[in-house]
């Protein structure tokens, strides 16, 4: 196994190794758990967790890290899912002599996630459709197989950003405001859980606080009785739950109002005031937030060779945004939580998707002192509505700014609008987080699905975590 999740599961190892004087001393567990990583020994792991859990009389807390470290395991085991032959098959499509020669060739590039896991290369589920988008020779193949494809979502935002600008004479107000009505599907598999257990259910619920987002309404929710979070929490969320039955599925479902507007600052240099670094503000947003905003040398390496010596803040934004841009492609992502380090995991691979991007994007940011904060819920585009994530930076003497780093710069002549996603945002959005890696209301029990976003939802029940395969999720949006 490599490095690419061991922090993870060497805590979790490390607890299980520990929990009393029949079990190995620290040192021995360190090492043993390194040998059982290091060969990508997932089978071993399992089983250990299992006798584990068969001593029984084990705390909350030594149960939940035991019942962590299964779920690691088996997120792993789905997102790295396909064997070499049938990643071959696939790549047949597009390229009928595909051989391994073409594998090795892609892995050395980055262009082909995988591991080793119980002695066996394993590969991303998704990773033919990223070599697709990764590779240049992948790419002419799949036009010559399929034609060429319209980017429908590039064509609607030109002229729906080109709207903005002409719509904002005076720039930071919002303007062009799309009322939405959301109806929100959670679909729990028939027999999940055993039949009456009570299933708990997080749904995604929009802030109200940020002036782009505004007439919330819940119009209904299946059950009716439920929970809306206040509005102090950074992840909000609409609590729900229900009685399971035998042999059929579980329905959670709310439908929601909302208007949602756009916003273009249109800023200069000077219009960027220095800093009050004393704040505890400019402190809170410019703070590293392991593990996944950390300020290594790499990162620090990087950010002094992109900036070159510039100091003004909405300019080394600019150049932080367009080294990313020109430098990071667009992919399917692996599930957050098995990912330690996703700026690392940007950086070495150059790909990644919307939070991966702007995971990176916020770390050096921060690491030269320009306060950003994490943004994120739904893009909800006609057509192409999807989970999505962005931020914010702060400018003294502005506040806080919209910034889409995988909207990436646009293709225009304009400045503006080529520029628009640096310092604006389009309506068709959906603000469910101001931040990531925060609480739920109320409280879940096990490991959450996805430890650092909130977008999707989260399900758990008395037994244990409801992970992604368990269940189905939909987004229907009616434009008023």
């Amino acid at each position: 196994m490599s490095n690419f999740h061991k922090s993870i599961i060497t805590v979790l190892l490390l607890s299980v190794f520990l929990i009393g004087c029949t079990m190995r001393t620290e040192k021995d567990a360190i090492v043993h758990a390194n040998e059982l990583l290091e060969k990508g020994e997932l089978r071993k792991v399992e089983q250990l967790a299992g006798k584990i859990l068969q001593l029984g009389k084990l705390d909350e807390k030594t149960r939940y890290k035991i019942d962590s470290l299964l779920e690691i395991a088996h997120r792993i085991r789905i997102d790295f899912s396909l064997s070499d032959t049938t990643v071959l098959r696939k790549l047949a499509y597009y390229q009928p002599m595909a051989n391994r020669d073409d594998l090795f060739r892609l892995e050395k590039e980055h262009k082909l996630d995988f591991l080793i896991i119980d002695g066996e290369k394993s590969y991303f589920k998704n990773c033919v459709g990223n070599v697709i988008r990764l590779d240049s020779i992948y790419a002419k193949l799949k036009i010559l197989k399929e034609g060429p494809i319209t980017d429908s979502l590039s064509i609607f935002r030109l002229a729906h950003t080109a709207k903005i600008l002409d719509l904002s004479p005076t720039p930071t107000k919002t303007v062009n405001p799309v009322r939405m009505k959301l109806i929100y599907t959670i679909q729990i598999d028939a027999d999940a859980v055993p039949e009456g257990e009570t299933i708990r259910c997080w749904m995604p619920y929009p802030r109200e606080s940020n002036e782009r987002q505004k007439e919330v309404k819940l119009i209904s929710s299946d059950p009716a009785i439920c929970q809306v979070a206040p509005e102090t929490d950074l992840q909000r969320a609409i609590y729900l739950e229900k009685v399971a039955v035998a042999k059929k599925p579980t329905i959670f479902q709310t439908e929601i109002e909302v208007a949602s507007s756009a916003q273009s600052f249109q800023l200069t240099p000077e219009m960027a005031k220095p800093y009050q670094k004393e704040t505890p503000f400019y402190k809170e947003f410019t703070a590293e937030r392991p593990p996944q905003i950390v300020f290594s040398n790499q990162i620090k390496t990087l950010v002094k060779n992109i900036l070159a010596g510039e100091t003004n803040p909405l300019l080394q934004v600019g150049k932080i945004y367009k080294w990313i841009d020109d430098s990071v492609t667009w992919a399917s992502a692996l599930e957050y939580s098995i990912i330690p380090d996703i700026p690392g995991f940007v950086m070495n691979k150059r790909h990644g998707d919307c939070g991966m991007q702007t995971l990176l994007f916020m770390t050096l940011a921060r690491s030269i002192g320009i306060p950003v904060k994490w943004q994120s819920g739904w893009m909800l585009h006609p057509g192409e509505v999807n989970l999505h994530d962005w931020c914010e930076v702060y400018y003294e003497g502005v506040g806080w700014v919209p910034l889409d780093q995988s909207f990436g710069l646009q293709n225009s002549p304009d400045k503006n609008i080529r520029d628009f996603y640096i310092t604006g945002i389009d309506a068709y959005r959906l603000i469910v987080n101001d931040d990531f890696s925060r609480p739920l209301s109320p409280s879940k029990k096990f490991l959450r699905s996805e430890p650092y976003d909130f977008q999707r939802g989260e399900v758990e029940w008395k037994g244990g975590n409801l992970y992604f395969d368990k269940w189905d999720w939909h987004m229907e949006v009616i434009y008023e």
